[in-house]
């Protein structure tokens, strides 16, 4: 895995929970754990998540759109700038 520091911007592809077919590039911020300081976390939608291999993380946003438009297709949902 890839690594982060506290306070980096990062962009992620993240599914709707209620409708799986849609998805949709994220962003999120990497963060101080709260539960252990010692360990970091992403945060996204007002949640904590632990850092794994289950997030394709990226530095950028362009490499997020990319990456979805290779596992996608062209994007065709709101709020998209790709």
């Amino acid at each position: 895995m890839e690594q982060f520091q506290a306070g980096e911007i990062v962009y992620m592809i993240i599914r709707n929970p209620h409708a799986q077919d849609v998805a949709q590039v994220q962003q999120a911020a990497i963060v101080e754990n709260p539960d252990n300081p010692n360990e970091l976390a992403l945060f996204a939608h007002d949640n904590y998540y632990p850092l794994s291999n289950e997030f394709a993380l990226f530095k950028s946003e362009d490499e997020a759109e990319q990456a979805y438009k290779d596992a996608f297709g062209s994007p065709e949902i709101e709020g998209f700038n790709g």
